[in-house]
């Protein structure tokens, strides 16, 4: 009996092989924390090499420009012939007869900057809050290139920023406000409120979006007086970005799990602001950047809240199709596979608890 006993005893207490070692190392809180520590070591650089990437060196690729059929006098052609060679060929010419014409084209922001004869010399009419970093950019090339022809030149701004913002840079600060605090809501939702239901959480969620959106446009607006919103189209915006992020991190959750947080920066964070528009104009941009920012959410609200406050009337739909369509698809995804969302309350049915 005492040989059986260490027999037993002997097979119980044998060393552990390199597999259980591994299996046993995976269940233990370790494992992730040193996945995390490479994750956010990425992420950082990342994060970094993005923005240096988007906004450290802005240069123009393709800036749309009205030139007025009188523009085509020698002095006309020549202003024009030395800004498209100051500016790499980057200007994307369109005649219009009048400046009427070229001025709802302006307004409609299919171009930038309107290039016209007035007497003895050349008058450029810039649009501020279509870009501060392209209209500064057109300004100082257009003297520099009137200067060595020689030819007077005339520059104004007929769409100025408003003095409470003279980078442009609210507009972009609050779409970013609202995207971060959109998908961190959502994972505060998952630690703190892991209990509620599907159609619960996407409730909530549409809940802390409403307020913070009118949150943030009321301290910006009525607090700092920063920037005059036309506050229920900003406010509805806003909402609508912080929803659309909060409900992705959310589709992201039912998808992946613990790892949501890596998809969910990445296209909101790494990728989407960069990109959005906000900080450095579109066409100043990496060309990628400039053509992936407006379909993603960061980029479709920066757009939406820049037409609604600077060009009240000439409103497109595209930015808001785009936030709508990717709550939408978060919200099917989410609701489709609900039953792998780690969340719900102990009456879920016993097969979705266990996919959890």
């Amino acid at each position: 009996m005492n040989a059986g006993q260490t027999t037993e005893h002997g097979a119980h207490g044998r060393p552990p092989t390199r597999r259980e070692k591994w299996e046993a190392y995976k269940k233990s809180p370790y494992f992730p924390a040193v996945v995390l520590l490479f994750i956010l070591a990425a992420a950082a650089g990342l994060f970094a090499g993005s923005y240096t990437y988007a906004m450290a060196n802005p240069t123009p690729h393709r800036i749309p420009a009205a030139v007025l059929s009188g523009a085509d006098v020698a002095r006309g052609r020549a202003f024009v012939d030395g800004m498209e060679k100051a500016l790499d060929t980057s200007l994307e010419l369109h005649r219009y007869g009048t400046r009427a014409e070229a001025r709802q084209a302006l307004d409609e922001q299919r171009v930038f900057v309107i290039l016209r004869t007035v007497g003895d010399g050349v008058a450029m009419d810039v649009a501020a809050a279509s870009g501060a970093t392209v209209a500064e950019l057109l300004a100082e090339t257009g003297a520099k290139v009137a200067d060595t022809l020689g030819i007077p030149l005339a520059v104004t701004d007929v769409k100025p920023l408003q003095r409470g913002d003279p980078r442009g840079l609210a507009l972009f600060y609050i779409s970013l406000a609202a995207v971060i605090i959109g998908f961190l809501g959502a994972i505060q939702l998952s630690v703190h409120a892991r209990e509620l239901l599907p159609l619960e959480r996407i409730a909530f969620t549409l809940g802390y979006s409403l307020l913070g959106g009118f949150a943030i446009a009321s301290v910006v607006d009525w607090g700092l007086g920063a920037v005059d919103l036309p506050f229920v189209q900003s406010w509805l915006i806003l909402s609508l970005t912080m929803f659309t992020s909060g409900m992705v991190f959310t589709m992201f959750n039912t998808l992946m799990g613990r790892w949501a947080m890596i998809p969910t920066w990445g296209v909101m964070v790494l990728i989407g602001n960069p990109s959005s528009g906000g900080a450095v104009s579109w066409p100043l941009l990496p060309s990628l950047l400039g053509h992936i920012g407006r379909w993603l959410p960061p980029g479709a609200s920066v757009n939406a809240q820049h037409t609604a406050v600077y060009y009240q009337g000439h409103q497109f739909v595209f930015p808001y199709l785009v936030l709508a369509a990717w709550s939408l698809v978060s919200c099917t995804v989410f609701w489709v596979w609900r039953h792998r969302h780690p969340g719900g309350r102990g009456h879920m049915p016993e097969h979705a608890a266990a996919a959890s």
